[in-house]
């Protein structure tokens, strides 16, 4: 079953008179959600004590919690003191988590920047590999580190690259962002069959377990030809992807993922809309 929630508050969260994240947890429970991320996206800098209040409310309110590392990660800089750096930004995101009660710790693997895209890769395996002997180091190895696929282009992140990443060692799980796959492939994810193409091949590739409880982000994206340009909301008509037939997808390949809505300013009330969609795919049986 697949548990569905917001990245950080919607306006409507703020709207209704709310000012502190940690009350997002009874607000998104009273709404029928059961899921939230958090975003490092400009830096670690959440206190451990309000880390500590997050989990309190997590727990109480049965809200399953994840968190973005800071975006400015990068294992393809080919300077090494940025990749000291970038895996840093991942194990301080991680111990932020693991105060919050979280399990999953989402993050872009690297940008392909002035060298070529298979220049890029290799070295990005290479500073992963630095990553995972930090990870093992710092007893992280029992948290799901979640590389996520990306809208642009120039950025390593398709399917492909995220698969070889996840399967250098059991603490990756895919984080598969259908948005930007959408974005990145020049809209070519239309309908029910587009996403068991993706499927299949997260099946044949990482395997059963890591393919039923990936990670997963939605939002319709506008793209242009390099990809990405910026997210919208699930009321957007001239972009995709489209939810349904994903949702239909999830519910017949019996996937357990935590859905994350990253619509623009509407992402809880995108998440409980998906959320409704899914379960009334759910109780068609």
């Amino acid at each position: 079953m697949a548990k569905l929630g917001p990245s950080g508050n919607s306006r409507g969260f703020y709207e209704e008179g709310n000012l502190h994240s940690e009350q997002a947890f009874i607000w998104l429970r009273q709404k029928g959600l059961d899921a939230y991320e958090y975003s490092f996206g400009r830096g670690v800098r959440l206190s451990d004590e309000k880390a500590a209040q997050f989990c309190v409310e997590s727990k109480k309110h049965s809200i399953e919690v994840s968190v973005h590392a800071p975006y400015y990660i990068n294992f393809a800089n080919p300077d090494p003191q940025m990749i000291k750096k970038s895996i840093m930004y991942l194990i301080e995101s991680c111990k932020k988590l693991a105060i919050m009660g979280g399990k999953r710790v989402v993050f872009h693997a690297a940008s392909v920047g002035r060298l070529t895209r298979q220049e890029a890769f290799n070295l990005c395996l290479k500073n992963i590999d630095l990553l995972l002997s930090e990870i093992y180091a710092n007893n992280l190895n029992n948290f799901y580190f979640c590389p996520e696929t990306m809208g642009k282009i120039n950025q390593i992140g398709d399917v492909d690259e995220i698969a070889n990443i996840v399967n250098r060692d059991p603490c990756f799980l895919p984080a598969i962002d259908f948005g930007h796959l959408n974005a990145r492939t020049q809209g070519s994810i239309k309908g029910k069959d587009d996403y068991r193409a993706i499927l299949d091949k997260l099946l044949t590739t990482i395997g059963e377990f890591k393919t039923k409880n990936m990670h997963v982000h939605f939002s319709k994206i506008e793209y242009s030809k390099g990809g990405e340009v910026r997210h919208l909301t699930l009321a957007d008509t001239k972009f995709g992807p489209p939810f349904e037939q994903l949702a239909y997808v999830i519910d017949e390949y019996k996937l357990n993922p935590i859905i994350i809505s990253e619509s623009e300013g509407t992402q809880a009330e995108d998440a409980l809309t998906m959320k409704k969609i899914y379960m009334g795919i759910v109780g068609e049986k």
